[in-house]
């Protein structure tokens, strides 16, 4: 891992301007990633997890509250996104190894556990970080994102499920769905974020810094390889209920996800608790990140 030292991004210091961030660079698994970090290092560590097609960035305004309230929080640009480095090949993008990238990021920390908190596919690793090392999950927070298990039986039950899934079978084109990403400015991701959330969730600054991290080389087919990857390497399901305390989160204006799959996600799990909120949509942690941000909280101190 090397030293922590002041952002190199560009955007640390105009996007949390309550605590002071660190960038750095830790190799885990055998991979570089970039992470951002911000809080006492000795604080109880919680690790938040982004999703597609993001990066560190959107969790921006849960970081702040976070580390008032007491925690130290590590933010990775995941593997394949942003800063982070970009391993060639799909297989480079199996579940197993980004559950293991995060295993060992706690690892980096001196840590032997952290809460853990993911959205989108971020959430798809907390699931398995939760399920296959559960000896490294305090306790585990889902947002708008179901447990594999409850998401393949929907998908064989439910036609509106499979209806929605389409752009994963999509992205399962070799080279072409990168090139329809990149046409015109990276217009088709510019819709994939704002015609999916409530108008004027994302700002036109705010899609500019996206649009640098889409535009990184190698960085539109490393995030389509996660799911290229989930599909040619099918991730084994868990088997026994997810260990760790686990609340779900999530905004029942998901336009990609049924709202039946946050109350069979919370029955998978061995001591889970379900938080819907109405009239949000998938985009939870930028629509409403200070009811998200309590919700952890409590969860946290309970």
């Amino acid at each position: 891992m090397e030293p922590h030292g002041r952002a190199s991004d560009g955007v640390l210091e105009a996007t949390v301007s309550s605590v002071e961030l660190d960038s750095s660079r830790r190799t885990v698994n055998g991979v570089d990633l970039h992470v951002v970090a911000a809080g006492d290092e000795s604080a109880p560590l919680v690790v938040l997890l982004h999703g597609f097609p993001e990066f560190w960035y959107g969790w921006r305004r849960v970081i702040g509250p976070l580390v008032d309230a007491g925690y130290r929080v590590v933010v990775p640009d995941q593997r394949g996104y942003n800063r982070s480095e970009k391993p060639d090949g799909v297989g480079s993008y199996r579940l197993t190894e980004l559950t293991r990238d995060v295993v060992e990021l706690i690892g980096t920390e001196d840590r032997e556990r952290a809460a853990v908190v993911g959205h989108d596919w971020g959430g798809m690793v907390a699931w398995s970080v939760a399920a296959h090392h559960p000896e490294v999950v305090d306790r585990l927070t889902i947002v708008n994102v179901p447990h594999p298990t409850a998401y393949r039986r929907q998908l064989l039950s439910n036609p509106a499920q499979l209806r929605r899934s389409w752009y994963a079978l999509w992205f399962q084109v070799p080279w072409l769905p990168e090139r329809v990403a990149r046409y015109d400015d990276y217009r088709v991701l510019e819709r994939a974020l704002r015609g999916t959330a409530a108008p004027g969730t994302f700002r036109d600054d705010e899609l500019a810094r996206y649009r640098r991290a889409w535009d990184r080389e190698g960085a539109l087919t490393a995030m389509l390889n996660w799911y290229r990857a989930a599909a040619r390497y099918p991730p084994r399901s868990p088997t026994e209920p997810i260990e760790p305390p686990t609340l779900v989160v999530w905004g029942e204006d998901d336009d990609a996800l049924v709202p039946s799959l946050a109350v069979d996600s919370t029955m998978l799990c061995a001591d889970g608790r379900l938080e819907l909120l109405p009239e949000t949509s998938h985009w939870v942690p930028h629509e409403a990140p200070t009811r998200l941000t309590d919700e952890i909280l409590a969860h946290l101190a309970a």
